[in-house]
């Protein structure tokens, strides 16, 4: 709480028996920390099975349905805790365009909720961002609605703190990771690969998660991009695909930026140096004014920790 921790997510009996163990080298007059009891609702939300978080097999947080939940708010509320339980946390999972999946959760959680007389319910985050043409989502304000009405309809008192964790849905659309196009390679009656200077390292979405996005070029960003290309990465691997099928101009040429935009919740933030490969600079372009703000990485970090 000194360092200006507000609240404390517990997910597991492990952490309830941290939390007892630290209480007992604390002093009396040093306030226990208030606690969320993540709880998993068993929803199974639309999405890549990598980032569903919700559903009964989850490595998070307490289960609804198996009674988890009942035992960690039992143990949570004992005195010998050293924890002060003031909510119930959920997240069942990322990248979510149906907001039916939230309504659902909610329907479930607030009947468990309401039993505990706790002060708040954090209904976590995962509102999807479109990164394709086609792709459509709701927006926050549409998200917030539907959280609302879905809270009343389960009955959820009007006197609780309902929050959310919008995270990807505010900065995802914030940023574009800019490539120096390498080579261009046409395999007849195939595809045409166009490699770039970046890759899996710099953005691992593609290879987890089988991610999509667009391409363009900066120098002409309305034009038309009537050639189907697979944008490549420069490691060692064949399923290092930035993008599998991206829309590009018919006067793409070696040396050309390439850019893929939506990479500001899941871009430099994921990260690696994989195949010893530095990171790229961050730069927060303005106005027509930019700074760097992360610098780009040398082969001397790299080397920096080698004993």
């Amino acid at each position: 709480m000194a360092a200006g921790v507000g609240r404390i997510v517990v997910d597991s009996f492990d952490e309830i028996d941290r939390l007892a163990r630290l209480s007992g080298r604390r002093g009396a007059d040093v306030p226990r920390p208030s606690v969320l009891v993540r709880v998993t609702p068993g929803i199974e939300a639309h999405t890549h099975e990598y980032v569903m978080t919700g559903q009964d097999d989850s490595k998070f947080g307490f289960g609804l349905a198996s009674g988890a939940a009942a035992e960690a708010v039992l143990r949570l509320r004992h005195p010998t805790s050293g924890a002060h339980l003031v909510g119930v946390h959920a997240h069942i999972g990322s990248q979510i365009f149906a907001v039916e999946s939230f309504e659902r959760a909610l329907a479930l959680l607030v009947p468990f909720f309401s039993r505990l007389d706790l002060e708040e319910l954090c209904i976590g985050g995962g509102l999807g961002v479109p990164y394709v043409t086609g792709e459509t989502a709701p927006s926050i304000s549409e998200w917030a609605e539907t959280l609302h009405k879905a809270a009343q309809v389960a009955g959820l008192g009007a006197d609780v703190v309902l929050t959310a964790e919008p995270g990807r849905a505010i900065v995802a659309a914030a940023a574009i990771t800019c490539y120096t196009v390498g080579t261009i390679k046409t395999l007849p009656g195939l595809r045409t690969y166009v490699s770039v200077d970046g890759g899996m390292s710099d953005n691992p979405r593609p290879v987890l998660y089988g991610s999509g996005y667009e391409a363009f070029l900066p120098r002409e960003v309305g034009a038309r991009r009537p050639d189907v290309v697979t944008v490549a990465g420069k490691h060692c691997e064949s399923g290092d695909v930035i993008v599998r099928d991206a829309s590009v101009p018919a006067d793409l040429v070696v040396g050309d930026i390439l850019a893929t935009p939506v990479t500001g919740a899941y871009g430099h933030s994921m990260a690696s140096t994989y195949n010893k490969v530095p990171r790229p600079p961050v730069v927060f372009v303005k106005d027509g004014r930019w700074r760097v703000v992360v610098r780009r990485e040398t082969y001397q970090d790299l080397l920096a920790l080698d004993a």
